[in-house]
């Protein structure tokens, strides 16, 4: 893995273009793969962050093949997804008869004040650091005020490059912290997963921020 994030505009895109499609080519293997996640840890940080009773809207920010979808709808939200791969976004679709939108995260084009809360579960990482002020802007923007950001990350020791055909950034909380309270939000809490194992082995670093 290189230690250093892509050079400007360009080489970010090229990074983004080149995870979108590796995506694209493994989609169905990545539905098999990843259907029987329990990530209802997850699921319930963020709602019980949003302030209010009862019907969220609800950002799936990089949805994957749908499953988190589901389980949105099932309690009773609306939930709309939004991946970078078109054929993910099209099992997504499929599997959970919600809205999906495909959008590349470095280009985003979503609507003001429009979401209760956003669910970023394993999708930030493949932003390029250069970018990520940028893309969490644009997500604080597309919240309600009071409005809450989940994000899960794989947690590492800052450094980025290449895992593959993916593009990845890594950040310790510290680092992840400086990002996101740069962008306008104020920390709800943090945990690591999966629960109950030994810090060493939890590899997940899960957040929750309310748009200040």
């Amino acid at each position: 893995m290189t230690e250093t994030p892509p050079d400007g505009d360009r080489r970010a895109r090229e990074a983004a273009a080149l995870t979108i499609a590796d995506y694209d080519r493994v989609a169905a293997r990545y539905q098999l793969g990843t259907a029987d996640h329990d990530v209802s840890q997850n699921i319930n940080a963020l709602l019980k962050a949003i302030e209010g009773e009862g019907h969220y809207r609800i950002l799936d920010f990089g949805c994957g093949p749908g499953r988190d979808l589901k389980s949105f709808t099932s309690l009773g939200h609306e939930a709309i997804g939004l991946d970078g791969a078109e054929a993910v976004a099209q099992l997504a679709r499929t599997a959970s008869g919600c809205e999906v939108w495909v959008q590349d995260f470095l280009t985003l084009d979503l609507p003001d004040a429009h979401f209760d809360g956003i669910f970023a579960n394993a999708s930030m990482f493949h932003i390029p650091s250069l970018e990520l002020p940028r893309v969490l802007g644009d997500l604080r923007k597309t919240l309600r005020p009071q409005g809450v950001l989940f994000s899960s990350n794989p947690r590492g020791q800052n450094q980025e490059g290449w895992n593959g055909e993916r593009y990845g950034a890594y950040y310790d909380l510290e680092n992840w912290r400086r990002f996101v309270t740069g962008a306008g939000f104020e920390e709800v809490e943090h945990y690591y997963r999966p629960p109950g194992l030994p810090r060493e082995q939890q590899r997940w670093l899960a957040s929750v921020w309310r748009r200040a």
